[in-house]
């Protein structure tokens, strides 16, 4: 293996932002989407997973096609086609309905 290998990078070590993190749910870290894996109060270190396929709650009056481009909108905390001012993190790996709570997302870290 190469030398300079440090680890697979599916599951970070990251640092809780401001009101910490829940498990399940999904924060930005900088530009850095991620599920948090565990519970952490502000500026404690917590385990995050930044790819596979996720149920994330979205934005209720979209309809998404499988494929889509999703982002974040981390102003309401929601997965959303809108890609104006939000953070793409991945992809619907299913339809979803208009009204809907959840869909699915592969994440892309």
């Amino acid at each position: 293996m190469a030398k300079n290998f440090i680890q697979p990078g599916q599951v970070l070590t990251l640092t809780a932002p401001t009101d910490g993190v829940v498990s399940g749910n999904g924060y930005l870290i900088g530009a850095l989407f991620c599920i948090a894996l565990g519970n952490a109060a502000q500026g404690e270190q917590f385990e995050a997973q930044v790819t596979g396929v996720w149920r994330l709650p979205k934005t209720s009056a979209q309809a998404w096609t499988e494929g889509a481009a999703i982002y974040w909108n981390n102003t309401t905390k929601q997965a959303t086609t809108a890609a104006s001012g939000n953070t793409l993190i991945g992809h619907a790996v299913a339809d979803a309905a208009n009204p809907s709570e959840f869909g699915s997302v592969r994440l892309s870290a």
